[in-house]
């Protein structure tokens, strides 16, 4: 069960990114594909860089992670559905996903994603605690299950009664547990990130070898200025 505070902002679960996590970053690709881009894109990344950056062979990822027969491995993570389509469908275009994890930050993400729950009101039958009224379907429901909102009613200082969204209860399960359900996610999440800055991980690498050539020119310098001034001394 999933209990949410009720205040002026959205309320946001911790999400532990590693963008290091080989594994989990394979896992959140395949996820993505699957589950993401039926109706979001990455436009801003080639699929070349998930076999140069995560380690997916070029044949694995043809044949699991590119459906339209028109893309390459240089191709970038584009989607047939345009712009147009997608605001006639869900009457707002779902936005590319490539700097998502940067414009919302990972937190959010891992939060949005956990908190759908059944709206009938709503056009896909699910809202969002996250992002109120957002017209992006829960595609996760399998998985998750389907939740339901729980209310109490507070009292105002009028004396008039206030109906609240306290929490969120399960009431069709999914595939997953909770934890799994979590950690499926968090891969999800883990993915976006890296997509938002794939040359992170170079840069990562990079930065490492430039501190330490650095700490060492440090000491090479700090010799040399005893050498210079130990004649004037």
């Amino acid at each position: 069960m999933l209990c949410w505070a009720t205040d002026d902002k959205a309320p946001l679960m911790h999400a532990e990114v590693s963008v290091t996590d080989r594994a989990s970053l394979q896992r959140g690709a395949h996820l993505f594909v699957n589950y993401c881009m039926g109706c979001h894109s990455a436009k801003y990344v080639r699929y070349e860089r998930l076999v140069k950056d995560l380690g997916i062979p070029r044949e694995v990822l043809l044949s699991n992670l590119v459906f339209d027969p028109a893309h390459k491995v240089s191709s970038t993570m584009s989607i047939a559905m345009s712009q147009a389509d997608g605001k006639r469908y869900f009457s707002t275009a779902p936005p590319d996903l490539s700097l998502a994890a940067r414009a919302h930050g990972p937190d959010w993400i891992y939060s949005f994603l956990h908190s759908f729950y059944a709206s009938p009101s709503r056009p896909t039958g699910a809202d969002n605690l996250v992002f109120p009224g957002t017209a992006m379907p829960h595609v996760l429901w399998q998985l998750q299950g389907i939740q339901r909102p729980v209310y109490r009613t507070e009292q105002r200082q009028d004396g008039s009664e206030l109906r609240v969204l306290d929490r969120l209860e399960m009431a069709v399960p999914g595939s997953l547990s909770a934890d799994e359900y979590s950690r499926t996610i968090l891969d999800v999440v883990n993915f976006l990130v890296y997509l938002s800055e794939p040359v992170r991980l170079q840069r990562e690498r990079v930065g490492i070898w430039v501190i330490l050539y650095l700490l060492v020119l440090a000491v090479i310098v700090w010799f040399l200025k005893k050498e210079y001034w130990r004649d004037v001394h």
